[in-house]
């Protein structure tokens, strides 16, 4: 351990001394915006803001980096509200709404991120997580609309494009750091939790829904505070001290859509098991909304916990994307829950999100978004498609090499759901697609029943894009489906032989699962071995 210490020590000193000795010079803004990917707007917004910046330190430029990030933000903001009132169809409007939303966030994560630099309350990891968040938000925001054909939202706010290239350059030099933090993770135990996850909430996990002390209960009968999960929602959200807050769902099916803003952290969710406490909704992207609306729960608060509940989309697979369940909670556990859908089901937007012992049903890119994600001891189970559709189980949007995101699936198990395993021969299943340039997935320890087409992964609708550039991997994987002979030939794709490399998405590498998973009391495995 000391010599690994003492390595990080002077290889950080050498870092720093670069740019200490490059700051003394007249030229030290381009020397230090020539490291990073995007030079030029990099060098035209530190010489023309109002700041009298004078970087003597790399951690300082990239405050510096974060400040110009968000004031870029803020513009972007601003902008996109003057086209507001210039639209008048209802998907238009969604569009805007949808992106309007997804600008504050990255507003939240960009602040979030430089107050926590200033005060040296964040790790390493935790910056990385919220930046690579404040950059998806915007990406979603224009794949959506170019999706639904408002494009010209994304072309009329030329800052957008602006906005990336800042935090693309922030993300580029704290990822120099992370890599230079490697001790960090052999310092880490293996726990039956992440250690993020707190004694009080492993308790919680630990005991029967009956036996938990709730402070809200819903109930269908009458015999709980609430007859709705989102009134009680309303209700926590409006709490001063931002505790762990339980609400315990009884049985029943409760056809609503639950929202959990930003500022309602951390609330636990627990109902009394999968089929028995059921939300349910059935709105789809055919009613003139974008994917994100269609979300039976869409979670935002961080630190969220859902346990024994089923989440439900009954769109069903003509209505194209619905989505069961959205969330973009930072640090969220999601145990002994079951996502069901078609298409589109599972939408791990962004953040840190740990799914264990649930189920997840699907047909298109039923587990997407850009998150950094794993799920451990999962069953995922592919729905029959429409005729002549292909299944996609994942479509990832990694879309910066610097994020730290990605689907991590382990020690689970993908199978034909029941109405698909009859005719399952009748249609093409693969494990996934590049949805972004950089999409990353792994599928590692787990059970790949026959379905799964030789060639393992799909392109993007014929398209040659991410076959260079993406990553997916299989590690030790075994069923009928998981021999690696006749996979794609693509750089991409990679049979994970050595067992460090399998590891960087473990648990405690991809999730620094060991700072806040063992808090949550949910049982989880810390490596890959």
């Amino acid at each position: 351990m000391t010599s690994i210490i003492v390595k990080l020590f002077f290889s950080l000193y050498l870092f720093s001394s670069l740019f200490s000795i490059s700051s003394s010079s007249s030229s030290s803004i381009d020397f230090l915006c020539n490291q990073t990917p995007h030079p030029k707007p990099c060098k035209y917004h530190m010489s023309h803001s109002y700041h009298r910046f004078r970087p003597n330190h790399p951690s300082e430029f990239k405050k510096m980096l974060v400040q110009l990030a968000l004031e870029q933000a803020q513009a972007m903001h601003k902008e996109a509200q003057e086209y507001g009132p210039k639209y008048v169809t209802k998907m238009h409007k969604c569009v805007f709404s949808d992106c309007l939303k997804l600008y504050d966030k990255t507003i939240f994560h960009l602040n979030r991120t430089l107050q926590s630099l200033h005060k040296n309350s964040c790790s390493l990891s935790d910056t990385q997580t919220w930046l690579s968040t404040a950059l998806t938000n915007i990406e979603t925001c224009r794949s959506v609309a170019l999706q639904l054909g408002v494009g010209e939202f994304t072309s009329q706010n030329n800052v957008s494009d602006n906005v990336k290239k800042m935090i693309s350059n922030v993300l580029a030099v704290n990822g120099k750091f992370l890599k230079q933090d490697s001790y960090a993770e052999e310092e880490i135990k293996a726990h039956g939790f992440p250690s993020w996850f707190s004694w009080h909430d492993r308790r919680l996990l630990s005991l029967k829904p009956s036996s938990v002390k709730a402070n809200l209960v819903v109930a269908q009968d009458g015999t709980g505070h609430f007859k709705t999960v989102q009134a009680a929602i309303d209700v926590a959200s409006r709490r001063k001290l931002k505790t762990r807050f339980v609400i315990r769902v009884k049985k029943g099916i409760y056809e609503e859509n639950i929202e959990v803003g930003t500022d309602n952290e951390n609330l636990m969710i627990i109902g009394d098991g999968l089929g028995l406490t059921i939300i349910t909704g059935g709105k789809s992207v055919k009613e003139g909304i974008t994917p994100s609306m269609s979300a039976t729960a869409g979670v935002d608060g961080a630190n969220f916990i859902a346990q024994d509940i089923t989440f439900r989309n009954t769109a069903g697979p003509e209505n194209g994307q619905a989505v069961a369940l959205r969330s973009a909670s930072d640090l969220s556990v999601f145990y002994r829950c079951s996502i069901e859908g078609y298409q589109d089901t599972l939408m791990a937007d962004s953040q840190r999100q740990f799914y264990r012992d649930c189920r997840i049903f699907g047909t298109v890119d039923f587990i997407w978004g850009n998150a950094a994600v794993v799920l451990q001891n999962c069953t995922i189970l592919v729905r029959k498609p429409l005729q002549g559709q292909p299944n996609m189980i994942t479509a990832q949007g990694r879309d910066d090499p610097f994020q730290n995101t990605g689907i991590a699936i382990i020690s689970s198990q993908i199978r034909a759901a029941p109405d698909f395993r009859p005719v399952y021969h009748s249609f093409e299943t693969y494990l996934g697609r590049p949805w972004h340039q950089y999409a990353r997935v792994v599928v590692m320890k787990t059970y790949i029943e026959g379905l799964v087409n030789p060639l393992g992964w799909s392109r993007w609708d014929n398209s040659a894009a991410g076959e260079n550039t993406s990553y997916f991997g299989e590690y030790m994987n075994y069923g009928a489906g998981s021999s690696t002979k006749g996979r794609v030939q693509w750089p991409a794709f990679h049979v994970i032989t050595n067992p460090n490399e399998a590891n960087q998405f473990s648990v405690a590498s991809f999730l620094a699962g060991g700072t806040w998973l063992p808090r949550t009391g949910v049982p989880f495995t810390i490596g890959v071995n």
